[in-house]
């Protein structure tokens, strides 16, 4: 059963004061995702109350960092259902967002969410990573890139940061274990022009669920040989 107070006393807890307006739009968000899920795989979490948590709750995590300052360009990468772009914009109404997946069933489902939530400033880009990145119109034009996508570090490192301006950030949401990754992705991170600033702790609202901020810093251009093609970054991680 629905209980809208799991989302507005774990957004509390964010320190994220949700309106009446914000929280009927997540309800309507849920609603839709639900439909949808019926029709295509869009996620395995179906309980109302752990969609608010596992989806809601943790894509707004990011918060905590305070560099999503208004009129932020932001790039969701591999979002999927919309994790954690959507539920940003929802808080946040004036980033510029934009949402990038491989499967284009799932843009479809975005862009009914973004007509039914009457969101502007915000697209879903049917596209893969590795082929946008090497793109003019998208390449390093970001304040932000996030991912909440499951490829390793070193993999999701040479998606993300040939999006990002310089002095921009790489936000790369993972589950409790990072140590490992975060050493065997030092050296990408530095070949793609990046440093790993800060690394946060936090838990999710209403759980004892504990994730991970990687934070990077991009300070100098990424080659231009990367991203790599034909599947390289999965394959033959740098």
């Amino acid at each position: 059963m629905d209980n809208p107070d799991i989302l507005l006393q774990g957004a509390a807890k964010l320190k994220i004061d949700l309106n009446s307006k914000q929280a009927m739009k997540f309800q309507i968000y849920k609603t839709l995702l639900k439909e949808w899920n019926r029709k295509i795989n869009i996620t395995a979490i179906t309980d109302d109350a752990e969609i608010d948590i596992k989806h809601f709750l943790d894509s707004l995590t990011p918060i905590a960092t305070n560099l999503f300052f208004d009129d932020a360009k932001v790039i969701d990468i591999g979002t999927g259902g919309g994790f954690p772009g959507l539920p940003l914009k929802i808080v946040n109404e004036n980033l510029d967002m934009t949402l990038l997946d491989s499967l284009n069933k799932r843009i479809s489902f975005l862009n009914e969410v973004i007509k039914s939530l009457e969101l502007q400033g915000i697209t879903a880009i049917h596209g893969r990573a590795e082929e946008l990145g090497r793109d003019v119109k998208f390449r390093e034009k970001y304040d932000i890139c996030i991912s909440r996508a499951v490829a390793s570090l070193n993999t999701l490192s040479e998606y993300c940061m040939p999006f990002i301006k310089i002095g921009g950030h790489f936000i790369s949401m993972k589950g409790p274990d990072v140590e490992n990754e975060l050493e065997e992705a030092e050296k990408a991170i530095q070949v793609l022009g990046g440093k790993v600033i800060d690394l946060k702790y936090i838990e999710i609202p209403q759980s004892n669920i504990v994730h991970s901020l990687i934070i990077v810093e991009k300070t100098s251009k990424t080659a231009t040989k990367y991203p790599r093609g034909g599947g390289n970054p999965k394959k033959k991680p740098l």
